[in-house]
């Protein structure tokens, strides 16, 4: 794979990406590279030439080649790692095939991704489970009050914490092994939201010590989208099922995820040559210059804007949110309003979410990036009074 070592406007051609627009919202779906939609195709070519013959004899053998390749990637044995369409669906499957008491509780966080969150309560309402939220302040003062805030919704009925390793609309980058010592002290199982974190920071996935863990490839680290991982302990894997059983019940962990019925295997298959790109391009060390391209952008908008930033300039990787400018009503519909606005009228692509009362864009940093795109962003917003 030729991939230039060249980062910001160099770089841009290796993806499809408009270049008219400034694309400050990596996070958000991920972009694929050009050679990764090469490599999807090759496996697609080889299915179709004989559909039946791969996906009865050759299917299982390729994903456990790619499985192999992507823990090794992760931090992780590629027997406790299967691939699912992304992390919603694996911690969904989780939340389904645990069996919960009533009276028991399930804790997130006010930091949890809504899909996450509005599954923990659907979990909770088949069985009579209370959901505990843990209210995280904003801005962050320091690890200690997040590790605080936990601590004090733990308690004897907690059977399940989950919690975000870089939490989607604050983009904080959480202490998740201290999370998961709180939550194993006081009996809980943990599960780790790591949709962010696969090709975003370097990951020992095993180190984290938790039940189970989370992730999207098709973000951070290139993949074809509907590409993530599930990872699960030794120990929790048994009771550990897919959304859909099929015929790989009763076959082990590997095998009820690898069959879940007739499905497009190709972003899961083209998933190490993603992470190739990604080595190519850098691989911890473009890991490094995203996040001090990122912080310098989001220091640059706070100072210009004269607002703050979610955290301490330590507390994000490759994505930092700052509140916006502006008063008036902070409502998910006016958000939506802002976001769109900039990408039509201004042709740039950022999250725009609604934090604490107030408005705030998380931009994000990628190889195609250059301080150049958050200038643009930092030109549509006057200053605060």
């Amino acid at each position: 794979m030729n991939v230039s070592s060249s980062w910001g406007v160099a770089a841009r051609a290796a993806w499809r990406l408009d270049p008219a627009v400034a694309y400050l919202n990596h996070g958000g779906f991920g972009v694929t590279p050009e050679a990764v939609f090469t490599e999807q195709d090759r496996w697609r070519t080889r299915i179709e030439r004989n559909p039946t013959q791969f996906l009865t004899y050759e299917v299982e053998e390729a994903l456990r080649a790619a499985t192999a390749q992507v823990a090794k990637a992760i931090g992780a044995a590629a027997e406790d790692v299967v691939f699912v369409e992304n992390a919603t669906t694996g911690l969904n499957a989780v939340l389904r095939a645990l069996d919960f008491e009533p009276g028991e509780e399930l804790l997130i966080t006010s930091l949890s991704y809504p899909a996450i969150r509005k599954a923990a309560y659907y979990a909770a309402s088949r069985c009579g489970v209370r959901v505990i939220e843990a209210e995280i302040p904003l801005p962050l003062p320091d690890k200690a009050a997040l590790l605080r805030a936990v601590a004090g919704k733990l308690g004897s009925r907690t059977r399940l914490a989950i919690f975000d390793h870089i939490a989607s609309h604050s983009a904080l980058l959480l202490p998740v092994a201290e999370l998961t010592r709180l939550a194993h002290e006081a009996g809980a199982r943990v599960m780790i939201d790591g949709a962010h974190a696969p090709g975003q920071i370097p990951l020992d996935i095993a180190a984290i010590g938790a039940d189970w863990y989370v992730g999207n490839l098709h973000k951070w680290y290139f993949a074809p989208r509907s590409c993530g991982i599930l990872w699960a302990s030794q120990a929790q894997q048994a009771a550990t099922h897919p959304l859909a059983i099929s015929h790989g019940y009763g076959r082990g962990f590997r095998a009820e995820f690898e069959w879940t019925g007739t499905r497009d295997v190709t972003p899961a298959l083209a998933a190490p040559a993603a992470i190739e790109f990604h080595e190519a391009l850098g691989g911890a060390a473009l890991m490094t210059r995203n996040r001090v391209l990122v912080r310098e952008a989001a220091q640059m908008l706070a100072q210009r804007w004269r607002t703050e930033l979610t955290g301490g300039p330590d507390d994000f990787a490759a994505m930092v949110t700052v509140r916006l400018p502006l008063g008036g009503d902070a409502t998910p519909a006016r958000a939506d309003a802002l976001m769109q606005a900039l990408a039509k009228q201004h042709l740039i692509s950022a999250a725009v979410v609604v934090l604490e009362g107030g408005l705030w864009v998380r931009i994000a940093a990628q190889a195609y990036n250059e301080l150049a795109d958050y200038e643009r962003l930092a030109a549509v917003f006057p200053a605060a009074s």
